[in-house]
């Protein structure tokens, strides 16, 4: 057990819910009668099943709305660059989708075969995810600032057999590693323009030759639907298996964590390329029939207050590294424009700072609700709710349906486990968040990985990884990761990925990576660098090897901070001993690293 110096309700007062002046009524007003009442079956029924029988994620998202009275109504608002608006309607998304499931069916890709999309936030790509699991293939998305080793890894794993991605990343990317990747049977192009790249398709130009409608794959619950790459401290990338059932969290999650009602305007800021521009980026709003503003740019604060100003967004689900970067840009800016719309603002893919919730109700008159999940639980798990009191630092309390626990550690960081049952911590102890297993958007295994898999479960419990603390009132407290996994401006970074790209260049002997705090980015990609013999270090070798990198891994994902050193802190079986970088760097006594936190 470890103590904590997460912030506690005493040191930052409880935000009291006035219900009279939220602008609805939450779809969850009582939390203990709502946990107390809840069935995943009772949830599966408020989806309408495929015709013939089955469930299939596209189909709830798309179809059944496009086949009633919401088929006129913006699916899609993409807001370009110059601020013009590209929408598509339900009825539109149909018709698109269907056009791509058929394209798919027309290249002979077989059902269970994976799509991989490489792409910003454009149309091509949304019409592709939900495309693929209409034809019952399994939809993958890769971040666009992958550099060409990520890509080609996550690709191999995957088998992908097809990629939908632009002229300039397939360029960059993927053509000189084409051969890398045998299953790789077709690449469409979204930006051709009639005159694809040598071995690729101009999509606009295969898809001229399909005609809709076409009948949904009878796909089952557990059939396999979505792969989410995520990263380890060591070995290889893990594709987390989704299935076509999680569409039964993302329904759920999407009314009661995110509280969306019929009229909404929803925006979610995450990219497409991670798990969230997924779930919550495409399924679960789309699943409850509302609009979804897209920015095709990236993050201005001007910019960003513009749109939810003109495009009336009324749910807003963002990143605390955004937030924070809008709070140093001042309360004023939000001021300066009519937000009046926005009615609920929620965050998620790092801790959220108790000052940030705080200042949302000084730039926006409203608090930032936190919660918690991960790529591994495909939907949301614990939550602040609309009518639930916030306190700011706490990550909220589970969703109903989803149980919770805190369980001891021994001094491995294996649980304590007695006669197959693990042994669960009283309020205020801190150890491993664990979530009874069951839940329907629970990820179903690790791609060709069972033995990986297995070992994330015991005595019935999916073990997360993340330490926390519960209070006496049910509410979960972040204290930090169980492992080394640095996040990054909301980016998932394994170190083991970055250190193998260091160690590939001939001038470093060993490399070891861990995160650093950042105001903004919340952590910073730092690694330490032994130099081979003979080398000498220089800023020279510090730019060549942050050059490097960036063009192996992305710059997203490289180091922004190279230290040399004379010998890395290693175990006596060789494993470099992060923790202990990270507790010098911080200046921490190297024995006691029980409050590093490395995000979620």
């Amino acid at each position: 057990m470890t103590t904590t110096s997460t912030p506690t309700p005493t040191q930052w007062p409880v935000i009291a819910k006035d219900l009279g002046r939220l602008a609805v009524a939450p779809n969850l007003l009582d939390y203990d009668r709502a946990r107390a009442d809840f069935s995943w079956d009772d949830e599966r029924r408020r989806l309408a099943g495929l015709p013939g029988g089955g469930v299939n994620i596209a189909f709830e998202a798309v179809d059944r709305h496009a086949a009633g009275p919401l088929a006129a109504r913006d699916a899609l608002r993409f807001v370009r660059d110059d601020g013009t608006v590209h929408a598509l309607t339900y009825a539109d998304l149909t018709a698109e989708t269907d056009r791509f499931a058929g394209l798919l069916a027309a290249l002979g890709v077989r059902r269970g075969e994976r799509v991989f999309s490489l792409l910003g936030r454009v149309p091509e790509l949304y019409v592709a995810a939900l495309g693929t699991l209409k034809h019952g293939a399994v939809y993958c998305p890769l971040f666009a600032a992958f550099g060409p080793d990520p890509i080609r890894q996550r690709m191999s794993i995957g088998g992908g057999a097809v990629l939908i991605t632009t002229r300039t990343l397939y360029r960059k990317r993927i053509a000189a590693q084409r051969d890398a990747l045998p299953e790789l049977r077709h690449v469409l192009l979204v930006d051709a323009d009639g005159a694809p790249e040598p071995g690729t398709l101009d999509l606009a130009d295969v898809l001229a030759g399909v005609r809709g409608p076409v009948t949904i794959a009878p796909t089952g619950p557990e059939d396999m639907a979505l792969l989410h790459f995520t990263s380890g401290t060591t070995g290889r990338p893990k594709g987390a298996v989704h299935v076509h059932d999680a569409v039964t969290a993302h329904s759920a999650t999407g009314r009661l964590a995110l509280d969306l009602h019929p009229d909404d305007v929803f925006w979610c800021t995450a990219d497409p390329g991670w798990v969230t521009g997924t779930s919550y980026g495409i399924i679960a709003p789309l699943v409850q029939g509302v609009t979804v503003v897209v920015d095709q740019e990236e993050m201005d604060p001007e910019r960003w207050y513009r749109i939810l100003a003109a495009q009336r967004v009324t749910v807003w689900y963002t990143a605390p590294t955004a937030l924070r970067m809008l709070m140093r840009a001042g309360a004023e800016r939000a001021r300066a424009h009519d937000l009046s719309a926005l009615r609920y603002i929620a965050s998620v893919g790092e801790p959220l700072n108790p000052e940030v919730v705080a200042w949302g109700l000084e730039a926006f008159d409203l608090p930032v609700h936190d919660n918690w999940w991960q790529t591994e639980t495909g939907g949301i798990m614990i939550s602040n709710y609309p009518a639930m009191d916030i306190r700011p630092g706490s990550m909220g309390r589970p969703l109903p349906g989803i149980e919770a626990a805190v369980v001891a550690r021994d001094d491995e960081g294996a649980p304590v486990e007695h006669d197959g049952s693990v042994a669960l911590l009283d309020d205020g102890e801190v150890g491993e968040l664990a979530l009874r297993a069951g839940w329907p958007s629970m990820f179903r295994g690790y791609l060709d990985e069972e033995e990986r898999y297995h070992r994330c479960f015991a005595g019935g419990w999916y073990l997360t990884g993340d330490l926390v603390r519960r209070d006496a009132d049910g509410y979960f407290w972040f204290v930090g990761r169980g492992d080394d996994v640095i996040k990054s401006s909301g980016h998932l970074i394994g170190p083991f990925e970055v250190e193998s790209a260091l160690l590939e260049h001939d001038a470093v002997a060993e490399a070891a990576v861990i995160g650093l705090p950042d105001e903004v980015a919340g952590e910073l990609v730092t690694a330490f660098v032994e130099p081979a013999a003979g080398v000498e270090a220089s800023d020279a070798l510090r730019r060549e090897l942050v050059g490097f990198a960036r063009r192996r891994l992305g710059a997203a994902v490289a180091p922004r901070r190279i230290e040399f050193v004379d010998a890395l802190p290693k175990t006596r079986s060789g494993k470099i001993l992060r923790r202990l970088l990270k507790a010098r760097e911080l200046g921490l006594p190297e024995g006691d690293t029980s409050t590093l936190e490395s995000g979620r």
